[in-house]
C-alpha cells in the first residue's frame, strides 16, 4: 500500500435512493460480504452502516442510509433526518435509480433534495442493470440526464450496475475513489464496517424475521441483543458463542404472526439468522429468542430510544 496521500485516496461515499433501490445489495458487492441487511420490503435499513473498501491505491467507505420517504411517524422523521445529516458529511452522493423501474415523483423529490448539498459531487447508478433490455437502458440513462439537468445537477458519471450479477461493480468503485480526496487510509487494513457485532448481528436476526411475513409487519419489527457471550469451559477449538436477543413487535396481535403454529415460524427465524450470523462471525452459534411487545413504538419517543433510534 502506498504511504504517500499524494498517490492515495481515503474518503466516504454514501448511496441514497428510494426503499428498494438497491443501495444494500451493491455496498454488500463493492465490500465482497454481506455486512448489510438487504430484503424486498422496503425501509429495510435503518443504520447509516459503513462498509469499508480496501484497494492498494483508495479506501473508499460507503454509508449506507435509510431511503429518503414522505414520513408517517416519529421513526420516519428521525430516519429522513440522519440521511440529510450523511449526505452534508459525505465526499461523494451516489444516486440509485433502478432501470427496471420509471423515474417517478420520489426519485425527483430525492434528487431535488441532493440538490441542495450543492457542493458534493454527484453520481448516478442505474441499478438492477440485469433486469432490462438494452434498449430500456438506453432510455433509462437519457431520463438520468434529464433529471440531473432538471435539478441543476450535472452528474460527475452516469454508471449501469447489477449487484447481483456484479456487472460494472468495479467500475462504480473506480468512479467513487476518482471523486475522494487525497490522504491515509482511515481505517485499518482487514476492517470492513465499523458497526459494532451487536448491530450486525441484531441487523441479521431481524432480516430473517422480515422473509415472508405478512406486509404490514417490516416496520413493527426491532430486535435488541441482551447478552452476547463466548460460553465459559468450552476447548479453545470448539468455542460457542451465545446470543440472547428479543424481537419487538408493537402488538400482541402480531405475535402469533412471528412466532407461528406451536412456535414453528419462530424456530425458522432462529435457524435462518443463525446460519448468516456463523457466517459472519466465523463461530458456531447457540441463538435464544424471545418475542416481546414495545406498544406502538415506532410512534412513542421513550421506546424508540430503549430500541436504539
Amino acid at each position: 500500500m502506498s504511504s504517500t496521500p499524494e498517490e492515495f485516496k481515503a474518503g466516504f461515499a454514501c448511496f441514497v435512493g428510494r426503499p428498494n433501490a438497491g443501495k444494500s445489495t451493491l455496498t454488500n458487492a463493492l465490500v465482497g460480504q454481506k455486512i448489510v441487511i438487504t430484503s424486498s420490503k422496503p425501509q429495510t435499513t435503518r443504520h447509516a452502516v459503513r462498509g469499508i473498501v480496501h484497494r492498494p491505491d483508495a479506501q473508499l467507505i460507503l454509508v449506507d442510509t435509510p431511503g429518503l420517504h414522505k414520513p408517517r411517524t416519529l421513526l420516519g422523521e428521525r430516519l429522513n433526518d440522519l440521511v440529510k445529516t450523511t449526505w452534508a458529511e459525505v465526499d461523494v452522493i451516489a444516486v440509485c435509480l433502478p432501470a427496471s423501474d420509471k423515474i417517478g415523483p420520489g426519485d425527483r423529490f430525492l434528487v431535488s433534495e441532493a440538490a441542495k448539498v450543492a457542493k458534493t459531487p454527484k453520481v448516478a447508478l442505474a441499478t438492477k442493470a440485469d433486469l432490462v433490455e438494452p434498449d430500456r437502458m438506453v432510455e433509462h440513462l437519457a431520463e438520468i440526464q434529464a433529471l440531473g439537468e432538471s435539478a441543476g445537477i450535472e452528474w460527475a458519471a452516469i454508471v449501469p450496475v447489477s449487484a447481483t450479477s456484479g456487472y460494472q461493480v468495479d467500475v462504480v468503485a473506480d468512479e467513487l475513489v476518482k471523486l475522494l480526496p487525497n490522504g491515509f487510509p482511515l481505517y485499518p487494513d482487514g476492517d470492513i464496517t465499523d458497526e459494532p457485532e451487536e448491530t450486525l448481528v441484531a441487523e441479521l436476526i431481524r432480516e430473517a424475521a422480515l422473509e415472508g411475513v405478512r406486509d404490514e409487519l417490516p416496520h413493527s419489527i426491532a430486535v435488541t441483543i441482551d447478552e452476547m457471550n463466548l460460553r465459559e469451559d468450552r476447548p479453545e477449538d470448539k468455542p460457542l458463542l451465545d446470543i440472547y436477543a428479543n424481537i419487538f413487535l408493537e402488538r400482541e396481535s402480531q405475535k402469533g404472526i412471528v412466532i407461528g403454529h406451536k412456535g414453528a415460524r419462530l424456530r425458522e427465524v432462529g435457524a435462518a439468522a443463525r446460519k448468516q450470523i456463523e457466517a459472519l462471525l466465523g463461530t458456531p452459534v447457540y441463538l435464544d429468542l424471545h418475542v416481546k411487545i414495545a406498544k406502538n413504538w415506532q410512534t412513542d419517543a421513550k421506546n424508540l430510544r430503549k430500541l436504539g433510534f
